[in-house]
């Protein structure tokens, strides 16, 4: 990926006002960068999957209604929903629809095409790790960006373009959408409900997509997160 499309503009907040499968499949081949205390990491949105809304997608994070801990995803299209699952992973979204709605894409994978030696600190603790595995499913994603917690709730939609944001600021650039050809569609992974929904979307033949999955049952334990069974969004 050339220098150029890391100085790309930023996806207009109208990008995101739309249903979340018509979202998922148009952020194939963008860029996530998030501007971290170590400098920028940026991804190329490689796979990522679909979510829906309250009382339709049981799948969602919002089937059954606005909490505390899913209220980002009622917030205003385009920012950052960060959770937490299984008691050890973060993964992150992107909030689809106008306010209310309730809707977010959970990005699944991608290449770090910018921040290498950042990104491999944070996944490597002393380990080699190839850069297709750096950001190649949901958690690693997370933790080669240095999404945490405290960044539930970022504003993705930032004025300007490139690499020069602020510290701590996440947005998502152009990049090069994937060409529609290339582009798969399939059930989504690890879900135990809605299992044949169609909305794991991803680059066909791209070494960062992560393997399928289908969901198998764990068990509960005092360590593991209330939040839901599965790390949908």
């Amino acid at each position: 990926m050339g220098r150029g499309q890391l100085s790309s503009a930023a996806l207009p907040r109208g990008f995101f006002d739309r249903p979340a499968h018509e979202v998922a499949p148009d952020l194939l081949g963008r860029v996530l960068v998030h501007g971290g205390p170590n400098g920028p990491v940026a991804v190329r949105l490689t796979e990522v999957e679909a979510y829906g809304l309250p009382g339709e997608d049981p799948a969602s994070h919002t089937y059954r209604g606005r909490t505390p801990r899913n209220a980002v995803m009622f917030g205003a299209p385009g920012h950052l929903y960060v959770y937490f699952t299984y008691g050890m992973h973060f993964c992150a979204n992107l909030v689809c629809l106008p306010e209310g709605h309730g809707s977010a894409v959970l990005l699944r994978a991608g290449e770090v095409v910018a921040g290498l030696t950042v990104a491999h600190a944070r996944r490597s603790a002393g380990a080699r790790i190839e850069d297709r595995d750096l950001a190649r499913g949901p958690a690693r994603l997370a933790v080669a960006l240095g999404l945490l917690r405290e960044h539930n709730g970022l504003d993705a939609i930032l004025e300007g373009s490139g690499l020069g944001r602020p510290r701590e600021s996440v947005t998502v650039l152009e990049g090069r959408p994937a060409d529609p050809a290339t582009i798969r569609s399939g059930p989504r992974t690890g879900v135990s409900t809605a299992k044949d929904t169609p909305w794991r979307f991803w680059i066909d033949g791209d070494p960062t997509v992560s393997p399928y999955r289908a969901h198998v049952p764990r068990r509960r334990n005092a360590a593991a997160t209330s939040v839901g069974e599965v790390p949908s969004s």
